[in-house]
């Protein structure tokens, strides 16, 4: 009886270090994607605002993985202007992985939360359909575009993709890491791409 009461609190540690540290491998779509590039889809935040070139979170995370990292980040783009773009950046890039980060010019310009949703949940589709893995790169900070937050968990959850959470966390307060009031240096950028690298390193293969 005390070594089954062993074994099974050593199982709930585990089980409880995992759910802490991130550590656990959830399945997701096209996890064995035979694509060949890693395309990041976004806003400023990923064309690298702020910060010189070459010093924007995709180069960073190219010199980090094995795969062919590609931006494609326009600055202050919107999920309404990224669906038009979607299959030229997108789609003819020969997709392994692609990572969509929306919604911060979206609140800005007051588009419904709802189309927001649908418009990413259209690009992650789309890019299933096309055989790549999704993640979804979640640009909130403790009450800051919390309800986003909350609409992408969800939505990768149902869709089966790779969700990154916080990855502003600790840098949208900390002057040292921006380059204005929200956009990261080259520091923070480079910050984003090892939380990036951190989530999505488990999908990546050998």
């Amino acid at each position: 009886m005390r070594k089954f009461n062993a074994k099974f609190i050593a199982f709930v540690v585990f089980i409880a270090f995992v759910a802490l540290t991130g550590c656990a491998k959830r399945e997701i779509t096209n996890a064995n994607s035979k694509g060949k590039n890693i395309i990041c889809f976004g806003d400023s935040l990923t064309f690298g605002y702020g910060a010189n070139k070459g010093e924007d979170y995709p180069t960073a995370l190219a010199k980090i993985v094995k795969k062919p990292v590609i931006n494609s980040g326009i600055d202050a783009d919107t999920t309404i202007e990224a669906l038009l773009r979607f299959k030229s950046d997108v789609l003819e890039r020969e997709p392994y992985l692609v990572l969509i980060e929306f919604s911060g010019n979206d609140f800005l310009r007051k588009i419904p939360i709802e189309t927001t949703t649908a418009n990413i949940r259209t690009m992650i589709k789309e890019a299933q359909q096309a055989g790549a893995m999704v993640g979804i790169v979640d640009i909130s900070a403790g009450m800051f575009l919390q309800e986003y937050r909350e609409a992408q968990k969800k939505l990768a959850y149902e869709t089966g993709c790779i969700f990154i959470p916080g990855i502003l966390d600790g840098i949208i307060t900390n002057p040292s890491m921006k380059s204005d009031f929200l956009h990261p240096n080259a520091g923070g950028y480079k910050t984003i791409a090892e939380r990036i690298h951190k989530a999505i390193k488990p999908y990546l293969g050998s």
